[in-house]
């Protein structure tokens, strides 16, 4: 009998819902996710063990290869046999750099469980804290995976009891983010312990991997592993690969997986609750809560992949029914009918065709133009859409972008909207003034990328400004009530506007309020303001949530009130994405409605009356209100060498920067700092300059905090001159 393919059992298991898992590896930069990602696929079948680890098979992109890192999420199918029984895993490897976190965010989205990759050396970084934020935010149960424990030994020489201190330490800073950040009724159980399984040991280079359970079953102790690299040259290259064949890692750390995350059927009773705030005892409800493959089809989008042959490829999770080539579906946001022309499974930049999948697998389908990340695809037209993607952190840096030949300009505006598509943690809008597209992503890095790709991967050769800071306009009082007048001066609209509570805005940010048209009577909504700090009354007249921003309706008894709350809404929306002050983004403003005065002739209050009256009149409002801007603010750690601790402070003071807490920790010095994002420019070349390549920094957070006042007025002044709007005065 021939030999079964790997895709022959891919196809044959996923119809076994108890039997799937669907994992991310998800670590900070440079822990080893993609080389551990090479062992596993290579312990599947799927690459030769001697190339794996150096091949970076999931780093398909030019860009991945070249510069060594991880850039988009990479999806593979695989099978993996425990005692007898073979599971299908789905593995989705992520970026580790904090520029492409939103591959991240998307991710988590799809899978149930987390493999959790922290370096033995470093410790869990910053961007550790982030990607377990992001995963138990999704109720995503993580293990963890401490990678390089070979430069314990050959690095820094440690010996058996200060390797395990240094275990310990590390495993209980992971359970600390996760008794803070996982839901309250999983934060004791998701706790990882070496005692249960959940946490292995290993070096990805060299291929090994040990568990309590490993260890019990194949007699191995640690002493072992010190031993072996306690040899030199061939003695120890040979006793490492007799351990790799003892233990290998893609056995160890996959049984793991298989052993301590949830399938689908398990795991969606309790994600679907968080995710999806549709009614849960209808029959699409109870389908999702079930995992159910007979019921309705409902699709979450992850990722939009945009193939020059195939079209717009939708990648996501199925969370019910069966989707088929041929099946008729609603694009729910979109609100239009489609059709699936192909199903896909996933080998890393590699697809393949299948007749069906049914519900609890990543899948990508083909034939739907228009979708974009977070869609809710389904073959029923009323289904609720599932909760918006939210990145934790937004975009924060800014690139005016250009075709170089005035003819390729509508070929640039083609691949900005496929790029957008792909990756919606990156913004764009054309500035109507200038006529540039204005791209705007996490970091320089991110619009870095973008560049390469544009020029390198679309043909498209562009002219680029200097990276720009985005800022948020605000106000600090409350305003007097302003007037917006129709122009055919028949309807009139009082408006009054101040500082939306903190806890509001907050919460809005962090996506934990969602930004949405608010539906009547939503009492889960009004509970969780007034918790945050709105006073009830208002809480029952919020109306529209949008950008950390509320629009109160007050009005009472206003015949055609509800006539026109829509076009006041989109007055609203209009001003949040660019306030009066010098056209950015608004931010944490609460808009009043509080009384109007409109035209019995509904012809007499359109659009073309409403719509600007009450955009007027909340302009008016926020220039009265104390205006301000929130500028980008970046909480970083730098680790470097002790004696160069006095240069980065330097370097943090020349920048407006704050030094936050300093801390030795043997020969390395580990600073934390707050700085603002517009003097960060340049920041990576200097600190490697005074630090002779040897001090790094990292992300911890980003939050936009009120610029001080006397830098309000010359940056106010910059930003209206290069963005080709009249002088003003404050």
């Amino acid at each position: 009998m021939a030999k079964e393919s790997m895709l022959e059992k891919v196809k044959r298991l996923i119809v076994e819902q108890d039997n799937i898992r669907n994992m991310a590896i998800v670590a900070h930069i440079d822990h080893g996710k993609t080389t551990l990602s090479d062992s596993l696929l290579a312990g599947a079948g799927m690459l030769s063990m001697e190339t794996a680890g150096g091949q970076r098979y999931l780093d398909f992109m030019d860009e991945e290869q070249e510069r060594g890192i991880t850039i988009q999420a990479s999806n593979v199918n695989m099978v993996h046999e425990v005692d007898g029984k073979e599971f299908l895993i789905n593995l989705i490897d992520t970026p580790g750099h904090v520029d492409f976190g939103g591959d991240v965010t998307r991710a988590m989205r799809a899978v149930d469980g987390a493999l959790v990759v922290v370096c033995a050396v470093e410790g869990a970084m910053p961007q550790t804290e982030t990607v377990l934020r992001q995963a138990l935010k999704e109720r995503v149960k993580p293990v963890l995976f401490i990678n390089k424990v070979d430069r314990l030994i050959k690095e820094l020489k440690l010996k058996p009891d200060q390797m395990q201190e240094r275990f310990i330490k590390t495993i209980g800073k992971v359970n600390k983010l996760i008794a803070n950040f996982a839901p309250r009724e999983f934060a004791r159980d998701w706790q990882v312990k070496v005692d249960d399984g959940t946490v292995a040991f290993g070096s990805s280079v060299d291929k090994w991997a040990l568990s309590i359970p490993t260890m019990k079953k194949k007699g191995i102790t640690f002493k072992e592993i010190y031993d072996a690299y306690a040899l030199e040259g061939e003695d120890r290259e040979a006793v490492l690969k007799e351990l790799s064949k003892k233990a290998p890692m893609h056995e160890v750390v996959l049984d793991m997986v298989v052993s301590h995350l949830p399938s689908p059927k398990d795991s969606q009773k309790y994600r679907i609750p968080k995710i999806w705030r549709g009614d849960l005892d209808s029959d699409t409800g109870k389908s999702m809560l079930s995992c159910d493959p007979k019921g309705p089809a409902v699709f979450c989008v992850t990722k939009v992949v945009v193939d020059p042959q195939a079209g717009e490829i939708a990648v996501g999770r199925l969370f019910s029914g069966t989707l088929a080539r041929g099946s008729d579906v609603e694009l729910i946001l979109a609100k239009r009918k489609g059709r699936v022309q192909q199903v896909y499974i996933y080998k890393g930049a590699n697809r393949y065709p299948v007749d069906e999948v049914p519900a609890g697998n990543i899948i990508g389908i083909a034939g739907l133009k228009g979708t974009s990340s977070g869609e809710t695809i389904s073959s029923l037209g009323d289904v609720e859409s599932f909760e918006a993607i939210k990145h934790i952190f937004e975009p924060v840096v800014t690139k005016a972008i250009e075709a170089k030949n005035p003819k390729d300009l509508p070929k640039l505006i083609n691949v900005i909207r496929d790029l957008v598509k792909e990756d919606p943690t990156l913004h764009a809008e054309l500035n109507e003034e200038t006529g540039e597209h204005l791209l705007s992503g996490l970091g320089e890095l991110h619009l870095e990328i973008k560049e390469h790709i544009i020029e390198r991967d679309r043909g498209v050769k562009i002219v680029t400004s200097p990276p720009l800071v985005v800022y948020r306009e605000t106000v600090r009082s409350k305003s007097n009530e302003f007037e917006g007048k129709s122009p055919n001066k028949h309807n009139k609209f009082y408006i009054t506007v101040e500082p939306l509570e903190e806890g509001v805005t907050e919460a809005l940010s962090k996506g934990e309020i969602a930004e949405a048209k608010v539906k009547k009577k939503d009492t889960e909504l009004v509970k969780h303001l007034v918790e945050e700090g709105m006073a009830k009354e208002h809480a029952r007249r919020v109306v529209s949530l949008f950008k950390d921003n509320a629009f109160l309706d007050l009005t009472r008894g206003v015949v055609h009130i509800r006539e026109i709350l829509d076009m006041a809404i989109t007055s609203f929306k209009e001003v949040m994405k660019a306030g009066p002050i010098s056209r950015e983004p608004v931010a944490g403003i609460k808009v009043e409605l509080n009384d109007c005065k409109l035209h019995e002739d509904s012809i007499h209050r359109g659009p073309g009356q409403v719509i600007p009256a009450v955009r007027n009149g909340i302009k008016k409002a926020i220039m009265d209100a104390e205006p301000t801007l929130f500028e980008p603010v970046q909480t970083i750690r730098i680790d470097t060498p002790v004696p160069y601790m006095g240069n980065m402070s330097k370097i943090i003071q020349s920048r407006r920067g704050q030094l936050l807490d300093m801390q030795q920790e043997g020969e390395m010095s580990v600073i934390t700092a707050k700085m603002p994002v517009s003097e960060m420019f340049g920041f990576t070349s200097e600190l490697r300059s005074e630090s002779e390549g040897r001090a790094f920094w990292s992300l911890v957070d980003s939050k936009f905090e009120k610029l001080s006042d006397d830098l309000f007025d010359e940056t106010v002044k910059k930003i209206r001159q290069r963005k080709g709007l009249a002088d003003t005065q404050r």
